[in-house]
């Protein structure tokens, strides 16, 4: 356990850490090739758009070819693409390499879970998932705060170059420490059998929901980060990249709150807290619409902790809610996870260009209600 904890700590860590470093650059690549906001977001809802497309198909090959094997090619292909990235001429080339930097990177959300679920204990899962989970978090929080800083002395291209070249070196580690799968048995790749339960998985109702949350909480989250630099960078507040960066450590509350509602939801269930977590992160929302540096930060701790919390709840009931071909239950999960931060993300630009922050906030109050209401609906 010890090992397979460390590998896909590490492996989660470079994943999300090279996903999510444009983030805190927006503004700045927005700057640099003289592109709106919603336009400058694509460089975010690039790499995660792809992974949404790409992450079915590798998890269908993660059956044929083994969940370490993809992991490992996966994560290695997607940190050499990083180190690519700060040589485009252009936001299209950029994006481009972002959308070849998601395809690679959906190897690892995949056929992670699915790993878990074939090598850890089924009461032991959720736990497990939370661990995962919060290594995500810590990616997601160390590719923003080092993209920050080094854009600051650097510009762009530094900060991109500076977040690949760790991810690199957390992918090798992956690729040491991680044990092969024990119970991971092979089985050829047959297109009829998985149209099959991919069409029972979106005909379950059950699934259909989690699916949902997946969708709306992604999408509510990533539209806060996307546009919140915007709002910072610009006046009164008129942050530094290093200090929007750093502000991104409020992750570190997500890295508890997963961990903590795994453990919660093995003893209590599932259904409270999730449903919790939706409301909580709905009043942290709601708590970054003043224009108070500390109400916002207050806001994006209780954000990040609910979001984390309830997500965290709701990818490990995918796989304990139908044991039939978990890798693709999970994918599918993750597919409309990424589509809604890709969908949502981008979307959030026009209610930020129209109305700005107060009406960015109520299309993300709008997500977050349809996920609160998708998990008071769920029974089993």
């Amino acid at each position: 356990m010890r090992q397979v904890r460390l590998g896909l700590f590490a492996a989660g860590l470079a994943t999300f850490a090279l996903l999510y470093t444009p983030q805190p650059l927006l503004p700045m690549l927005a700057a640099s090739f003289r592109a709106t906001p919603a336009a400058a977001s694509l460089a975010m809802s690039a790499g995660t758009g792809a992974l949404a497309v790409a992450i079915i198909p590798v998890s269908s090959l993660s059956e044929v070819f083994g969940r370490r094997r993809v992991m490992t090619i996966s994560v290695l292909a997607a940190a050499v693409l990083g180190l690519i990235a700060p040589l485009a001429p252009s936001l299209g080339a950029l994006v481009a390499i972002r959308v070849a930097q998601g395809l690679a990177l959906a190897g690892v959300p995949a056929t992670a879970m699915a790993y878990l679920a074939e090598e850890v204990d089924r009461s032991s899962l959720g736990r497990a998932m939370g661990l995962y989970i919060a290594g995500n978090a810590i990616g997601g929080l160390s590719g923003r705060g080092i993209a920050g800083i080094l854009a600051e002395h650097g510009g762009w291209r530094v900060a991109l170059a500076g977040v690949s070249g760790c991810a690199l070196a957390c992918a090798v580690a992956f690729a040491a420490v991680l044990p092969p799968s024990a119970f991971f048995t092979p089985a050829p790749l047959r297109p009829r059998a998985l149209a099959a339960t991919l069409g029972r998985h979106l005909a379950d109702a059950g699934l259909l929901r989690l699916y949902l949350i997946g969708f709306t909480l992604m999408g509510a989250f990533v539209t806060v980060y996307n546009y919140l630099a915007f709002r910072l960078s610009a006046a009164p507040f008129a942050l530094p990249a290093s200090v929007i960066g750093a502000l991104f450590t409020v992750y570190l509350a997500g890295t508890f709150s997963s961990t903590a509602a795994g453990r919660l939801a093995d003893r209590t269930g599932r259904r409270v807290v999730l449903v919790v977590g939706t409301v909580v992160a709905i009043g942290g929302v709601a708590l970054t619409l003043p224009a108070s540096l500390a109400c916002i930060v207050a806001g994006l701790v209780v954000l990040t902790a609910g979001f984390f919390a309830a997500h965290s709840v709701a990818s490990s009931w995918v796989g304990g809610w139908n044991r039939q071909a978990p890798a693709q239950a999970s994918a599918l999960y993750l597919c409309l996870y990424y589509v809604g931060s890709s969908v949502a993300g981008t979307f959030g630009g026009l209610f930020y260009a129209r109305g700005g922050w107060t009406l960015t906030v109520a299309f993300v109050a709008l997500l977050l209600t349809v996920a609160l209401a998708s998990a008071i609906s769920l029974r089993r």
